[in-house]
């Protein structure tokens, strides 16, 4: 079902896609009116590696990534998936305990990053849990060979199914500076393999990198506006202990955003986004025994309530400033067809 399918509003609001004082697309407001009820998402790490951590693109990953390959809050890879997916989904019911629908995330490390077999046995054990209603893959734009995508549109075809894009930034200057390991037209290749199969697609941006100002942080929305976004998650820069970026924020080669600060550019960017993009997250967690800063962070519930207060004080919601501009999908590549060598 596409976000536009259920559109409501609270008599009070003007955003469409809100049944309560939300004026953005919440994910919790998606799933409800997907699967009529408290559906929630059961964090796990497969144990998959990543092409910037061995070798292939660089080693020691992306310079704010902790060791546990973002995957601080998943499961424990050293546990099969039907014990991990068992283990976290009770703890998350003792915070939601009228839910009857889970999504398996494979969160930790580039779930794309392994042979088709090994990649099929994990999904598949997931998908087989009871009250399983689909997967969301976290991966990079430039582990999707085809053969992975032709599965993935399986999947898509039986199930919910949503890949989610690490891009963090449409700089590569940005990408560079961080050790991305890939550019940002990778990352529209991926994203329109994807995309074609009619696979869902949402992409991970990070505001506060190193180097970023207001302007850029604003432009990488700008860009990603005119794609065919299904869902974005908007994260706040953190800086873990043990990763290359404290070393560099130790150093004093850049500094944290303030609260106002992030709570502005949030703002900005959810009234850049068409309406219908569910926006699955609006800051991120980070490890508390491993957070350097920004310390503000940690009061999740008062960021997410400023910004509230914030679109309220504005009058105004997701999609105000939309400037309605889709790109089209690009043209297929008729030489690989062929078989012709370009």
């Amino acid at each position: 079902m596409s976000p536009s399918s259920h559109p409501t509003q609270a008599s009070s609001n003007p955003f469409p896609y809100s049944d309560t004082n939300k004026r953005y697309h919440t994910w919790d407001y998606h799933l409800k009116h997907t699967f009529g009820g408290k559906t929630f998402k059961v964090s796990l790490n497969a144990g998959f590696g990543c092409p910037n951590r061995d070798g292939t693109k660089g080693f020691g990953g992306c310079t704010y990534c902790s060791a546990s390959g973002s995957g601080d809050f998943a499961g424990n890879p050293q546990e099969d998936m039907a014990t991990q997916f068992e283990k976290i989904r009770n703890a998350m019911l003792q915070k939601w305990p009228d839910a009857t629908r889970y999504i398996g995330y494979f969160q930790a490390g580039t779930n794309t990053y392994a042979p088709l077999a090994a990649l099929r046995e994990k999904y598949e054990a997931v998908l087989a849990q009871p009250g399983v209603v689909g997967l969301s893959i976290a991966t990079r734009a430039d582990c999707l060979p085809e053969d992975v995508v032709e599965y993935l549109a399986q999947l898509n075809r039986k199930t919910y199914l949503m890949v989610e894009l690490g891009l963090q930034s449409v700089s590569d200057e940005t990408g560079q500076r961080i050790h991305r390991g890939h550019t940002y037209q990778e990352f529209l290749d991926g994203f329109w393999k994807l995309h074609q199969q009619g696979i869902r697609v949402c992409v991970h941006i990070i505001n506060g990198l190193p180097g970023e100002n207001r302007e850029r942080m604003l432009e990488t929305v700008q860009e990603l506006s005119h794609l065919p976004l299904y869902a974005i998650k908007i994260h706040l820069l953190h800086v873990l202990r043990g990763t290359a970026m404290a070393e560099e924020y130790a150093r004093g080669e850049f500094s944290l955003m303030t609260r106002e600060e992030y709570i502005s550019v949030v703002c900005d960017q959810l009234e850049m986004l068409p309406p219908s993009v569910v926006i699955q997250r609006l800051t991120g967690d980070g490890d508390r025994q491993m957070l350097i800063g920004p310390l503000w962070s940690l009061k999740k519930l008062v960021v997410i309530n400023e910004i509230d207060k914030e679109l309220f004080r504005r009058g105004s919601w997701q999609g105000k400033r939309y400037d309605g501009v889709l790109l089209p999908s690009p043209s297929p590549d008729l030489s690989k067809i062929s078989g012709e060598k370009g």
